[in-house]
């Protein structure tokens, strides 16, 4: 089961965080940024829901300083601040999604579950959906235990698409994130490699 670390000051959100998320998740609370880092030293933690005004250490300093030693679990920052200048800078930092007070806790199950989805998928390189099975390491993609043959362009496109399982990509996000920014291919590119 993922650990998840919750920071938070105010004990009573601190306490219906922890509820609304214990039955599918393990939680561990800190108060504070400091607790959090102490907690993080003793115990793997997959994801850090904190809040952002905290005392000893806020929610944007604890991002900061486990950005700056390459700590990459994912992270949500939660805060009643919804003006954009906020978010700019928590999204600057390294957070990895920003919800605004007051939560809504299906909704932050949701979120967390897509950031842990994509943190597994980064970490190992490999997507396996039910007899498939694709390797970002080698480019392989092996059905039924048989390797099926995809060109390194096909492999990196349906590799897309299966990071974002009901997400809708558009054309243009497909173009520059599997072709790249420069690249002179247009969407009947896309179009010939899903025919």
């Amino acid at each position: 089961m993922a650990v998840i670390l919750v920071v938070e000051d105010d004990p009573s959100a601190q306490l219906l965080t922890k509820v609304k998320l214990k039955n599918h998740f393990t939680v561990v609370c800190a108060n504070d940024g400091e607790e959090a880092l102490t907690i993080m030293e003793q115990q793997r933690v997959d994801l850090i829901v904190a809040d952002i005004m905290m005392p000893n250490m806020n929610g944007y300093q604890l991002v900061q300083s486990l950005r700056e030693v390459k700590e990459e679990v994912p992270i949500i920052l939660v805060t009643a601040r919804a003006d954009f200048e906020d978010k700019r800078r928590g999204f600057a930092l390294g957070a990895d999604d920003y919800m605004v007070k007051p939560i809504n806790y299906e909704e932050l199950l949701w979120r967390i579950e897509a950031l842990l989805r994509r943190a597994k998928i980064a970490s190992e390189q490999r997507i396996v959906i039910g007899e498939s099975i694709l390797d970002a390491k080698s480019y392989q993609m092996i059905h039924d235990g048989k390797d099926m043959a995809l060109s390194k362009k096909e492999f990196e496109l349906l590799y897309k698409l299966l990071s974002y399982p009901n997400v809708i990509l558009t054309k243009n996000q497909l173009l520059e994130e599997v072709w790249g920014y420069d690249s002179d291919s247009d969407e009947n590119t896309i179009k010939t490699h899903i025919n």
